[in-house]
């Protein structure tokens, strides 16, 4: 493949992979999870995707199931944003940052409850 056909197809996939995560936040913005995972889903799964656009929608659609309370998803699309090397650094800082408060707001939900059957309020 000479230089210009390797060009324009790189071109190519990188405006067909904006294209489908902009499709993901216009869905998004609708109310259309679904739409909005579908679109971040063919971002992330098309061939050659640019990395920064990967890990944007990545990002994105962990958020969308961690919104789902699809936890184990929502992490291992968060660790995967973390261990691309060509992942922008604003997008693994907010990654980890949002991988920390679902573990602790996990950790919160699911400890034991030290004292609950204790009353509210001392008595007598």
């Amino acid at each position: 493949m000479n230089f210009f056909k390797w060009l324009t197809r790189a071109n190519a996939v990188h405006d067909e992979v904006l294209s489908l995560y902009k499709q993901g936040l216009a869905n998004a913005m609708k109310h259309d999870q679904k739409g909005a995972r579908d679109a971040y889903t063919a971002a992330i799964d098309m061939p050659d995707a640019p990395a920064n656009l990967r890990a944007m929608a990545l990002y994105n659609r962990a958020l969308l199931y961690a919104a789902a309370n699809e936890i184990a998803d929502a992490i291992q699309d968060l660790s995967e944003v973390l261990a691309m090397a060509a992942s922008p650094h604003k997008v693994k800082s907010a990654a980890r940052q949002k991988i920390d408060r679902m573990q602790r707001r996990h950790y919160v939900c699911t400890a034991p409850r030290l004292h609950a059957h204790a009353p509210s309020r001392p008595v007598g």
